[in-house]
């Protein structure tokens, strides 16, 4: 019902049946990772023979899901449906298996890998997002558990808001991709972290490098998209992030420079779902979705693209939730967090 409710307060739309019994399709698909270790593909620099270790020894906090990002986001579907759910059948589960990961020992060792030699741009800039974003959902949560998790992901928190704006100051150009590197969405997820942290300097520099790298934006060519293993838009993300930081009136003003068409893209059709490349158009689907609402939600109410573009968000969050099953491992391992961000409408709720 919150979620429903949530759906027709920002968007104005038919509410969404998304319940505790859907949510347990997605929970089931995290709680079937999070420990498993193989198969693993690992970002992991080799600085001697000491580090040919296995995953969990090297991570043993986020070592599940086939790769370290996927298990931390994985870890954040579990915290955002049990907060969102508490008496689902799965909530007990879920949350038995995120005090498994985060514990201090656990996230002790997780900060040590993150600040070894060699490892300055160990996931950054989607996994470090991700990690903030486990963050915002461990600070709304006010539970005993979720307060003790919190602390024990703190230094670790730290450390990735840290390298980030280490990073920003020099990075020259934003990265237009339709893959992890892609910093639209990573910003987008890094300044609802600072705001609900309160993290003022990391808000305002953040602030600062979207104005400077995306507010002068035209035409942004849509119809060129998307690569054939993309699973973020670089055009609606960079338009479902400036939302975030301009009033209505100028962005619908701003909107109409960048995206000057009224077509919205139709969902993506998957050609073989056990490649995990050609797999990564279910999750465009599901991001298009999720940032076709956000854009709405950020225009004026009577603004007269809204119905279209909500429009175009259901027909894409129809297509990609018919394809988050789990039958692949490929989709499995990591589909179900990016359908629990649109169907809980994080974006929206920061």
């Amino acid at each position: 019902m919150f979620v429903a409710l949530l759906v027709t307060a920002v968007l104005g739309a038919a509410p969404v049946d998304f319940d505790a019994a859907a949510a347990a399709r997605f929970a089931k698909l995290a709680l079937d990772c999070v420990h498993r270790e193989y198969p693993n593909k690992l970002s992991h620099v080799l600085n001697d023979a000491r580090d040919v270790k296995a995953p969990r020894q090297l991570t043993p906090a986020f070592y599940g899901c086939y790769d370290w990002h996927s298990s931390v986001h994985g870890h954040w579907l579990l915290v955002r449906l049990a907060r969102t759910f508490p008496d689902a059948p799965f909530a007990a589960e879920a949350r038995k298996a995120v005090g498994q990961s985060l514990t201090a020992k656990n996230l002790a060792a997780e900060l040590k890998y993150l600040e070894g030699p060699g490892r300055v741009s160990f996931e950054r800039p989607y996994g470090l997002a991700w990690l903030l974003q486990l963050g915002t959902e461990l600070r709304e949560w006010d539970t005993p558990e979720a307060r003790q998790w919190a602390k024990a992901l703190a230094p670790l928190e730290a450390a990735a808001s840290a390298r980030l704006s280490a990073w920003l100051p020099k990075l020259t150009r934003p990265i237009r991709i339709g893959e992890h590197d892609q910093t639209a969405f990573a910003f987008g997820l890094v300044l609802d972290w600072a705001r609900v942290a309160g993290h003022a300097p990391l808000e305002a520099l953040l602030t600062e490098r979207i104005e400077t790298w995306y507010a002068k934006d035209r035409g942004c060519p849509l119809s060129w998209e998307p690569n054939g293993q993309d699973f973020l838009s670089p055009c609606l993300a960079e338009a479902d992030l400036l939302r975030r930081v301009m009033k209505p009136e100028a962005y619908a003003t701003w909107l109409r420079a960048f995206l000057p068409g009224d077509a919205w893209p139709a969902p993506e059709v998957v050609s073989d779902r056990s490649d995990p490349k050609l797999a990564h158009l279910d999750g465009l689907n599901l991001s298009r979705a999720w940032m076709l609402e956000g854009m709405a939600s950020g225009l004026p109410a009577g603004d007269a693209r809204r119905p279209a573009l909500e429009a175009a968000a259901r027909s894409h969050r129809t297509a990609g939730l018919e394809a988050v099953k789990g039958e692949h491992y490929e989709g499995g391992h990591w589909l179900g967090s990016f359908a629990v961000y649109l169907t809980t409408q994080r974006g929206l709720t920061p």
